[in-house]
């Protein structure tokens, strides 16, 4: 859209806001990984980027150093139809597995990786995939054990990412 969508407003409070609660409700806690200037005023605990500019791949890298260790629930700012108990869903289900990452399916699409739990054990695939110049996400996930999960409603990946998607929902 050409801006940050993180702090376009709907509702009276900025979008990284709105989805910001349903993670702290689903995991417990939240960190936006970002710039802490651009971020300081939202009253959110923001983690400096590591690689500033280079995507999501570096945004999930620099969350699964600040997590240290265990699941983390990564969740793209731009998901504000995501709630809670699906998130919560995710993180449970994830538990349970052997897997090093678990991103849900919507019916007909693919795995949804800005809207899925990694564990710790992803990050030396994904930084290996990163220094070799790997951007997309879902490439740099080829070398770590995924669970694609499906799931019936595609209303948890709506993303707004164009401004008839962003009038459309702050308009509701």
């Amino acid at each position: 859209m050409g801006r940050n969508k993180a702090l376009l407003r709907a509702h009276g409070e900025p979008l990284v806001n709105i989805v910001a609660r349903s993670v702290a409700e689903a995991a417990g806690n939240v960190a936006v990984v970002g710039d802490p200037e651009i971020y300081r005023d939202l009253g959110l605990r923001v983690v400096p980027d590591r690689y500033p500019g280079e995507g999501p791949l570096g945004g999930i890298i620099t969350a699964l150093h600040d997590a240290g260790a265990g699941w983390s629930l990564i969740l793209a700012c731009d998901m504000p139809g995501t709630s809670a108990g699906f998130l919560r869903d995710l993180i449970e289900m994830a538990e349970r597995t052997q897997f090093d990452t678990l991103l849900p399916v919507p019916p007909g699409g693919r795995p949804q990786p800005l809207c899925g739990v990694y564990h710790v054990q992803a990050l030396p695939a994904l930084e290996a995939a990163f220094a070799a110049g790997v951007r997309k996400v879902v490439t740099a996930l080829e070398g770590v054990r995924m669970l694609a999960h499906p799931v019936m409603e595609g209303i948890h990946f709506q993303n707004v990412n164009t401004p008839e998607e962003w009038a459309a929902y702050a308009s509701e």
